[in-house]
């Protein structure tokens, strides 16, 4: 089911240190990660279940958790949504459901990618690696604005002059993109690869869902129309003149 492949040596430095939780209960693809990984560069430690994962976060803070969908007793996205309750930590959750439904039922409750199982072990790398530059960058002081708005990333806060404005996770990200690409029309596919790290194609409407919600906070908190429709194209942010 999946394939180890090393890595350019150069991928040691990037890596080393950086701890990855492996919440799963199959002991095989639990090695087979655990065994890869530490190949890579991470330290690894496994969770063969719901409750020894959570306990693992409170006392061993980790940088990332890759989440299997389908334990026994408290699922994954019970785990998910408690380890989101407390933690920004990057969750890549795995599972054999490969339905529309069954991938925004686990974004929506916490994850920041999905993987559908039977993967390439080269596949889940890329997303880790993906997770954590993102998280590294949320982790600097850089500062996006736009007008009176800004998003902090290093303090993960979004502010319309002095006022705070609560955003989710996934709320915030898809926040950033916009603000790191003003006035440029982003495709629903590139939101979808982005945010998402994942094609839904034309099956879901989770990125106006997303947008919708962007829009009410930020109309509420007496911000003007930023994201607007590109109709059969995409959005784009722009403060209308």
């Amino acid at each position: 089911m999946f394939e180890v492949y090393g890595s350019r040596p150069e991928a040691w430095d990037h890596t080393m240190g950086q701890r990855i939780l492996i919440v799963e209960d199959e002991s095989e693809i639990a090695d087979y990660l655990r065994r890869g990984l530490t190949y890579e560069g991470f330290t690894v430690e496994v969770a063969p279940d719901g409750p020894t994962a959570l306990a693992a976060t409170r006392e061993r803070p980790c940088d990332l958790v890759v989440l299997d969908l389908m334990l026994p007793g408290l699922d994954g996205m019970e785990v998910a949504r408690r380890l989101r309750a407390g933690s920004s930590v990057p969750i890549i959750m795995l599972t054999a459901r490969d339905s529309v439904a069954d991938r925004v039922a686990g974004l929506e409750h916490g994850a920041d990618d999905y993987l559908v199982k039977p993967f390439a072990f080269e596949e889940l790398l890329a997303r880790i690696r993906v997770q954590l530059r993102r998280r590294h960058a949320q982790e600097t002081s850089e500062v996006l604005r736009c007008g009176r708005l800004s998003l902090d990333l290093g303090a993960h806060e979004v502010r319309l002059g002095d006022h705070r404005i609560e955003f989710t996770a996934k709320e915030f990200d898809l926040l950033e993109l916009f603000m790191r690409h003003p006035r440029q029309v982003l495709t629903r596919t590139l939101l979808y690869e982005r945010i998402w790290s994942y094609d839904f194609g034309g099956e879901s409407n989770v990125i106006e869902v997303y947008v919708r919600a962007l829009r009410q906070k930020l109309e509420a908190a007496g911000a003007p129309k930023l994201v607007h429709t590109v109709r059969g194209v995409g959005y784009v942010l722009r403060e209308d003149p």
